[in-house]
This record gives C-alpha cells, structure tokens and sequence, in this order.
C-alpha cells in the first residue's frame, strides 16, 4: 500500500516533469525528496545536448536516476553511482525497465570508489572518464537550503582536484541561488556557465570546467532548452546602457526572463535589443516598437497612475490586478495592502522608477515568444 501511494502521488506531477518516465509502464518513483532533487526530464535533456558525444561518464551523485538516463542516449556508457542502497536498487530497475543496458549501477560513495580507479599516466585519453557530472547535496544539518560550494555535501571545493584528475571535463550542477561570480573565481577552471530556465523561473545553473582552462568563461542562457542569449562578462563591463527616458516610459516594457537575471547581462541586453533602460536598478526596458522574440515578460503601457487608493479604485473597480515592483519605494506586498487590490484579473499594476522618479503604471501583459 505505501508504495501504491507513493506513485500515485508520484504521478500527479510527473507527466509534466518527467513525461517520458510517466509513459513507462513498469516505471516506480522513488519517495517525494529524492524526486524533489531530481532533474526534471527537460533539464536533463539539455545537459546531454551540452555535453554530447562522450564515450564514458562517470554520475557521482544519481539520486532518481534521470540525468544518467539522458545522458546514456549520447554516451557510449554511463556509471551511476548512489550512496542509498534502497534507492539504487530501484534506479537499477527502473534502467531495466527503460530498456537501457549502458548503465552500471555502483551502490558506492562515490568519491571512494573515483578514487580507487587508476589515475591519468599522462598519455591523450587516459583520464577514466570525458565526463563526470555532479550535483552536491544542498542543506545542512538542520535541513536547511545552502547555495555555496563549501556548504554542500560533498564539499566541491575540496574534492575538486580528485574530480579534475579523473575526467577530462567536469559538469557542476549548483544552486540556482549561486554566487556565480564568487563561484567562478572558486573554481578558477570554469569554460562555460550554463544558465537553466523553465516555466518562468531559473531552474538550474550548470558549470562546464576543464582542467588547465585558460579562456575566459562564456555565460548561455537557456529558456525552454533554447539558447536566447551568450556573453563574456567582459563584454558586460564595457557595455552601454541606451539613454533612459526622462518622462513616461514608451508603449512597451520588458522584463528580463529570472534565467537572464540571474546571468545579469543587463547593459548588454540593452544594447543587444536597442531598448533603453527605465534606470540601472530596476533592471527593466522600453521601446515604442514591439520586440516579439525578447526573453521575458512584455507588457502593453495603458497610462500612469497616482499611487492612491480612489486613482485605483477609478481605474480598476474590480479591485484586482496582479501587482510588480521593481526598484520601487513599496514591495508589492505594501503596495499591493496600501492599494487594497486582490490577485487576479489581466491588468498589471507595475511601481518602478523612471529616470530617478517613482512611478505607477497600469499595464497588459503580452505573450512573449519566449515563454517567461
């Protein structure tokens, strides 16, 4: 009965996150946390295009499972490791079941076991392993989330040499709450930063490093397995922000997608899509021509408000409207409770700051080609 429930449980989210998974019959989930930790199919998919062809790889922290499975579709053979014995049992099943025969299944410490294979002797190709993949433990003691490499278990600062000298490349999966600078100068080997976003939120940040790397890092944003955007943060620094307006924004704003914001290329997006800035600190944009394919969120400007209950009451006597601040003198809880409005309905009612002055604006959000 217990496992009955776990999968009917299982199943109610997971023909969205795990769709092929859901299909196969003789699938069984694992219990709620290690499918909470898991990546979900889309995300997995893409770390196997991001790193495709391999031969052997090497996934030191496997959980559920799923990115050894999308990774075993561009690899010639996939080692999975997993510390719970319960749950390898059950991943090794479920590779049965899928009907995949590249995949060994190591109910092992990982660290231990990598370190027990034979080291590189300096000859082309003979690290064990092209690719090893990581993805730490992310809460202390108390169950708590920890973002930073040292906080994790294990702890990726420390076991980073041992990881360099068994892979010819390593892939990091981190908190999508990283420190991505600090994180970078931690590492010191970083080639790529891949950036993850999906249904509207920043998902994943991934790590690409190669021992010895001697290029500067290269930052993709991903949005819906799409990459819309690529920069060097070199480039971010010498960037322009086009000029602010000074008055009322133009017809149409934009709100960087949160995969974008966390990769902060802001001058860049500016000059990449000829958008001025409302000011540097709210992070959004304006044109008086529509940009279809911008990522992120775009709204229709309908006219300024005064920040007012009676001028919101006038203009929205339904009482509700979805509220968003950005570098504004309230949050959106405040403004929302000041404004006595309720969730709901299509309008938007966005507090911002153009130029230097704090300003309400009624707004329509538009469907963006690129899913926010």
């Amino acid at each position: 009965m217990p496992l009955a429930v776990q999968q009917i449980e299982a199943l109610r989210s997971a023909s969205q996150k795990w769709p092929t998974l859901a299909r196969c019959e003789q699938y069984l989930f694992p219990p709620r946390l290690n499918r909470e930790q898991s990546s979900s199919e889309a995300a997995a998919c893409l770390k196997a295009k991001l790193v495709e062809p391999c031969q052997r790889v090497a996934d030191l922290t496997g959980g559920m499972g799923v990115d050894s499975w999308a990774l075993s579709a561009v690899a010639t053979h996939v080692d999975y490791c997993e510390r719970d014995a319960a749950l390898c049992a059950l991943t090794e099943q479920n590779f049965k079941a899928l009907g995949l025969n590249n995949i060994n299944c190591h109910q092992v410490d990982s660290l231990q076991w990598l370190s027990q294979l034979p080291s590189a002797d300096g000859s082309p190709g003979s690290k064990p392993f092209d690719l090893i993949i990581i993805d730490p433990a992310r809460r202390d003691r108390g169950g708590r989330k920890v973002a930073a490499f040292e906080q994790c278990e294990p702890d990726l600062l420390q076991c980073l040499p041992l990881l360099l000298s068994k892979g010819h490349r390593l892939l990091i999966k981190a908190s999508p709450m990283i420190d991505i600078t600090m994180a970078l100068r931690q590492l010191g080997v970083a080639t790529d930063v891949h950036i993850v976003g999906l249904q509207g939120e920043c998902k994943e940040v991934l790590f690409l490093c190669q021992e010895a790397a001697s290029t500067e890092p290269h930052c993709h944003i991903h949005i819906e397995g799409k990459e819309v955007f690529s920069f060097l943060r070199s480039e971010e620094t010498a960037a322009q922000y086009l000029p602010a307006p000074t008055t009322l924004p133009q017809r149409y704003i934009y709100e960087p997608h949160p995969a974008l914001m966390k990769a902060q290329p802001y001058r860049l997006l500016s000059a990449h899509w000829g958008l001025p800035v409302l000011s540097p600190q709210s992070h959004l944009y304006t044109s008086d021509r529509l940009i279809e394919d911008f990522p992120g969120r775009i709204f229709i400007v309908e006219r300024a408000l005064k920040a007012t209950a009676r001028s919101v009451e006038e203009a929205l006597p339904e009482g509700r409207a979805s509220v968003i601040c950005r570098h504004y003198p309230l949050s959106a809880s405040e403004l929302q409770h000041r404004l006595k409005l309720r969730d709901g309905g299509t309008a938007v009612l966005l507090g911002t700051t153009v130029g230097t002055r704090p300003t309400m604006l009624l707004c329509r959000q538009l469907q963006s080609a690129v899913k926010a």
